[in-house]
Order: structure tokens, then sequence, then C-alpha cells
């Protein structure tokens, strides 16, 4: 079977599955979005399978995964409404096949260089941070105490921030240079969603702001890691995050 037609048939499954989930009792929607979760890895791996390498089962398959959760667990939180569950199918299934085709390229091109990877390292971002404003958005709709929302940022990030850095230089396996990167990057999405579990900001603006300063702390060590990381790109990021501060504290409403 060619690669598109297991990327098309697993999209199709997985939306299935996701629709699925609206059927079960809401006591048990937290085990089945687990379930569903297990049977995503292995769906992705089974469409992945032709050039998947060992490493790659950390670096490559937790992406598509983590953007199934993300929706499954955002899923829960949609109006009862038919127009808005079925865009919510037809984006995922859209975005599903669009990550298998970006995984894909991204484990045929370790060790060599081709045109699409470019390509597929925006797409990848793109995904990273809609994953990550799912996320966050979920964790903070449960309304838990600040320790456990450092708690489940830090489990949910970690993952997120090393596939992103270690898709840079694509290297056959997780360096302590990535793991190192991954750890100080994840560290500072810890403090920062303790930090806003005590300002009166609304879900989604906590969502966005802890989105906004993934995208440059991801920016940041993406050029780190690519050796391009100059005064001034250190300046301009650094400027986009006090801008951004700005900008949510002064224009968008607090609770």
């Amino acid at each position: 079977m060619r690669r598109r037609e297991k990327f098309v048939i697993s999209s199709i499954l997985l939306s299935i599955g996701l629709w699925s989930l609206q059927l079960v009792n809401l006591e048990f929607r937290y085990i089945a979005v687990a379930l569903f979760t297990i049977v995503t890895y292995a769906v992705s791996a089974w469409s992945l399978s032709n050039d998947l390498q060992k490493f790659e089962w950390i670096t490559i398959l937790p992406s598509p995964t983590l953007y199934a959760t993300a929706v499954a667990l955002f899923y829960f939180l949609l109006p009862e409404g038919f127009v808005s569950r079925l865009s919510t199918l037809a984006l995922f299934g859209v975005g599903m096949y669009a990550l298998f085709l970006t995984s894909n390229i991204l484990s045929v091109a370790k060790g060599r260089t081709i045109q699409l990877v470019h390509a597929a390292h925006a797409v990848g971002l793109l995904f990273t941070l809609v994953t990550s404003l799912l996320l966050t958005n979920t964790i903070f709709s449960l309304r838990l105490p600040f320790y456990l929302n450092a708690l489940l940022v830090g489990i949910s990030h970690a993952p997120l921030i090393g596939m992103s850095i270690w898709s840079v230089n694509l290297e056959q396996r997780v360096s302590k240079e990535v793991l190192s990167l991954t750890g100080i990057l994840t560290l500072i999405m810890i403090e920062l969603s303790i930090v806003f579990s005590f300002y009166p900001l609304s879900v989604w603006n906590v969502a966005l702001l802890l989105m906004a300063f993934l995208y440059i702390g991801l920016g940041l060590f993406h050029n780190y890691v690519r050796g391009v990381l100059f005064t001034n790109t250190l300046t301009e990021y650094s400027l986009v995050g006090a801008f951004t501060l700005v900008l949510f504290f002064f224009l968008f409403p607090w609770k």
C-alpha cells in the first residue's frame, strides 16, 4: 500500500474515532481519550512504518499523537451544535493528514537534505503551537491548583518542545544538547503557567500567552541549534516577548 493511501486511511479512521468520543459517557471520557491516544500512536506507527527508525518512536510519532490528544480533550469543550462538531472533525482529519506528510518528510530527510524539509519545519512548528494552545486551554479550563497546572503543562509540553528542537538538525539520536534545551524551555513554560495561574486572565488569554512564549522560545532555540543566534535575533525576539505582554495585559479583557 502506498504511503499516501495509508495517510488517508489513518486520518479517516482517527476522525471516526474522534467522533465516537462524543458517544462516551462523561464520567468515562478521560479513559476514552487515553485509549484514543494509544490507538493514535499505533495507527501513526503503521502509517509511517516504511522509514521509521527506533529512535523515531520518541522523536516523530508523539507529534501526531499529541495533536490528536489535544483535539480530543478540546472536543469535549465544544458546544453540542452539529456544525461545530462537524467542522472540528473535518479540520482534525486534514490536520492529521498534514502531520503524517510532515512526519514522513522528517523521517525520510534524516542524514540528507531535501527541499521539502523547510516546509515540513514550518508545518511542524504550526502544529506544535496549535497543540500547545489546545492542551493549555484544556488544562486551565479544569480550574486546578497552580501546582497541577504546572505539572500538566510540563508533562504535555516536554515532548512537544523536544520534538521541535530535534527536528532542526534531524540527528539520528537524541543528543544531550536537545535534552538540555528541552529541559530549559519546559521549565520556563512551567514557571509561566504558575505565574498565570494567579492572574485573573481568561482561559483563552492564558493559552494564547503561553503559546506566544513557546513560539519565542522555540524560535530562539531553533536559531541557537542552527548556529545563527546573533545579537539582533535575540533582541528581536525579546522585543516580541515584551510587546506580547503589553498587548495582553492592556488590550485583552480580564476575568
